[in-house]
């Protein structure tokens, strides 16, 4: 295809992806971003097998190794009974340098940021978009909250997450969300510094640690401690005070003490709010949803970011194989909507096994997952849904 005047909206994961491989190929690239210095959010995430194919073809893998942390095992326990409720290993995958990759938002973002940088692609920064203009050639422009428009564009790229204003609103915020906070790793304690973590009691109450390397500028080994509480009860969680807070993680998990050891102020804690949406259209005439945007779910099965990544990747290859901007649009959808289809209907579907008000649900889940997870092909299984490798993305988009 010809070389296209393209805007991508947000600086997430998604956006900047998106931007360095439409960028690579030849099209007019411009990023619009609503902070005045583009900047990450949240604490630290896992980057997958799924995720890592993409970084890989952009040439970022191998800075993104130098900051993250191995994460070779999910172990989560039951708190009252001590049982093993979740074991995960990715060496059931069968490829020994198959792992996941803990890393900080802010490294990540860093990385990928910088890339664009480095290749001059332009980036409108207090750029508050609050929607899209389409013009009678088909071309749209973006409108800003100032009244001014941006373009138009042959193609807009919507990255601005689940609460784009760029889409009809969609799905539901869901009960539970988390706070994290992101802190040096306590080295010498008992803590396992290749594994995600986590502790439960029931459903409704959910500890968990995350090795995610290192962040930029800062040497130090980094953790990611998240605790679920309920959209409504965080302005009782501040009432009731960080100590109060403190007491009921050690309760659940005496272990993290030197992580709550480090916490001091209310502040350093950031409350997560999650929601479950996916657009039935993600595609409209000179725009497309990716990321986010198109599909958001609670972050059960770690998916968000790598999802994101491989949704870039797809539009990527719908405009290279396409012969317009409607058939690149239509491409792109089709090469991810089964896997996200998939992964939408399995989260929703393990959601209320760790996050939910129910008794019965983990009732079951801490007598029969856990026993049931070392027979095999259970190992394989659950290595491949928590990769990010069931239903083929990689094969679809010719990655490896």
């Amino acid at each position: 295809m010809r070389p296209l005047d393209i805007a991508i909206s947000g600086c997430g994961p998604a956006g900047l992806a998106a931007a360095l491989l439409l960028h690579r190929d030849g099209h007019r690239v411009r990023l619009c971003e609503r902070f005045e210095t583009p900047r990450p959010i949240g604490s630290g995430l896992l980057i997958q097998p799924t995720g890592l194919a993409v970084l890989e073809r952009l040439g970022l893998d191998t800075a993104l190794k130098a900051h993250a942390s191995r994460v070779e095992r999910l172990l989560g326990k039951a708190v009252r009974s001590g049982a093993t409720v979740l074991d995960v290993r990715y060496s059931a995958l069968g490829e020994p340098l198959t792992v996941g990759l803990g890393i900080h938002r802010a490294a990540l973002f860093a990385i990928l940021y910088e890339a664009v940088l480095a290749e001059g692609i332009p980036v409108r920064t207090s750029a508050e978009i609050t929607g899209s203009e389409l013009g009678a050639n088909g071309q749209r422009a973006l409108v800003m909250a100032d009244g001014s428009r941006e373009g138009p564009f042959h193609l807009i790229v919507d990255a601005l997450g689940t609460r784009t204003p760029l889409a009809p609103p969609a799905g539901r915020e869901l009960e539970y969300g988390a706070l994290w906070a992101s802190l040096d790793w306590p080295e010498g304690s008992e803590l396992n510094p290749h594994a995600l973590e986590q502790r439960y009691r029931a459903a409704s109450i959910m500890a968990g640690v995350l090795p995610i390397g290192t962040a930029p500028h800062d040497a130090k080994a980094k953790a990611a401690l998240f605790w679920s509480i309920k959209g409504a009860g965080v302005a009782a969680w501040r009432e009731a005070g960080l100590e109060a807070w403190k007491g009921d993680v050690r309760a659940v998990w005496p272990d993290v003490e030197p992580l709550l050891a480090q916490i001091t102020d209310p502040d350093q804690l950031v409350f997560a709010r999650y929601a479950h949406r996916t657009l039935k259209k993600p595609g409209e005439t000179g725009m497309i949803h990716i990321g986010d945007a198109w599909h958001s779910a609670s972050p059960q099965l770690g998916q968000g970011a790598n999802m994101a990544l491989l949704d870039a990747y797809a539009l990527a290859l719908g405009l290279r194989g396409a012969s317009d901007v409607p058939d690149a649009i239509a491409r792109a959808i089709a090469l991810r909507r089964f896997h996200v289809w998939l992964y939408q209907v399995l989260t929703a579907f393990f959601t209320p096994v760790y996050q939910s008000d129910s008794r019965v649900i983990p009732f079951l889940r801490d007598r029969l997952v856990g026993p049931v997870s070392k027979v095999w092909p259970a190992p394989l299984v659950q290595a491949a849904l928590v990769s990010g490798l069931v239903g083929g993305p990689l094969g679809r988009l010719g990655l490896r």
